[in-house]
């Protein structure tokens, strides 16, 4: 939450009760895709930064393709114009999603969405109730291991996807350095600063090999 609205919740904390309760239910009968996808449309517009991050990554989280995101914002040039998704080309580039790499374009300028298990590490090299961050095919992860359940979570920060080190980790905490939100390692949790979790991956043994999904 910005400074500003933190305000306006100390200062007038009925009507902005009122107002975060209407944006809650006017969009109930709506797919959490397709709520945060219109969400990143409205931050495109208002070319609020940070919202766009903030949203861009729930709509991903919540099953979302870059193709569709893509779409989305040429769907509404009519209101944003081309600047504007200039603009927010710019901002998800800076991100350095790997969902949207330019060398996942295919022949005809699609994005190759095409989700796959990856062979990340052997389990004998994951220690109990502790952090391992590794790269695996261009992304970063951390995978924790404790009372026989494994782990395996994005590196970026929910908040504003920033790369989390593996400094970041004392002992079953995470704590990205940006703006300081800490993660729970045993739940993926958002336990400071924020309320959003760590993006976890589905993962499987096969051969004392550990498989990640994305």
């Amino acid at each position: 939450m910005s400074d500003a609205l933190s305000f306006l919740v100390k200062a007038r904390p009925e009507e902005m009760a009122a107002y975060f309760g209407f944006l809650k239910h006017a969009g109930k009968r709506l797919d959490p895709k397709t709520r945060n996808l219109i969400s990143v449309i409205t931050k495109v517009h208002a070319q609020t930064e940070r919202g766009l991050q903030q949203y861009l990554k729930r709509a991903l989280r919540e099953g979302a393709s870059a193709d569709e995101v893509i779409d989305a914002l040429l769907m509404a040039f009519p209101a944003l114009g081309l600047a504007k998704i200039v603009w927010a080309a710019d901002v998800i580039l800076r991100m350095n999603l790997p969902e949207f790499a330019l060398d996942r374009l295919d022949t005809r300028g699609t994005v190759a969405a095409a989700a796959r298990w990856h062979d990340v590490v052997a389990m004998s090299a994951i220690a109990e109730r502790s952090a391992l961050r590794l790269e695996c095919d261009g992304r970063g992860l951390f995978v924790y291991s404790a009372g026989g359940a494994v782990k395996v979570y994005d590196s970026r920060c929910p908040h504003q996807s920033t790369d989390i080190p593996d400094l970041a980790v004392a002992g079953d905490r995470l704590t990205c350095p940006k703006h300081e939100w800490a993660f729970d390692l045993a739940t993926g949790h958002c336990v400071a600063k924020g309320d959003v979790p760590l993006t976890e991956f589905p993962h499987r043994v096969d051969g004392g090999r550990l498989l990640a999904y994305w």
